[in-house]
């Protein structure tokens, strides 16, 4: 579950959802032990993209970089408007990626980061689980 939960909070493809909703079904594993891994792993791999995003800013001045300087402007100025807080929506497919990445470019504070996408990933984690009991 870690390495799935992991691996989902990057760019690469993986359904940390499902494999938990297969591990609840399943009933070997208390499911808030399994809560608690998905939302540990799904956590760290967040921080991994804060911190590539955090090295990424020594590159932004190259010619290769995949994000134009224009492009870059637009999304601090998102960022600045609607601020830390929009990482609560880090847990959603695609977009929290990138707002995850684009935290660590902005130089948000990695505590500060750290405790918002916990508390976000954690709550749609047992979001998923609740629902699951409550229609078994």
């Amino acid at each position: 579950m870690f390495i799935v939960a992991f691996i989902s909070a990057t760019i690469l493809p993986a359904q940390s959802e499902a494999v938990l909703v297969a591990l609840v079904a399943d009933g070997g594993h208390s499911p808030w032990a399994l809560v608690a891994t998905a939302t540990a792993g799904n956590s760290l791999g967040s921080a991994t993209n804060w911190l590539l995003g955090l090295l990424a800013q020594r590159f932004m001045t190259t010619r290769w970089f995949p994000v134009s300087p224009s492009r870059l402007l637009k999304a601090e100025n998102w960022y600045h408007k609607y601020g830390r807080w929009s990482l609560m929506l880090s847990w959603m497919p695609v977009m929290g990626d990138a707002l995850t990445l684009a935290a660590g470019i902005m130089k948000e504070p990695f505590w500060s980061f750290f405790s918002i996408t916990l508390t976000a990933k954690l709550l749609r984690y047992v979001a998923i689980v609740g629902l699951y009991m409550a229609v078994s």
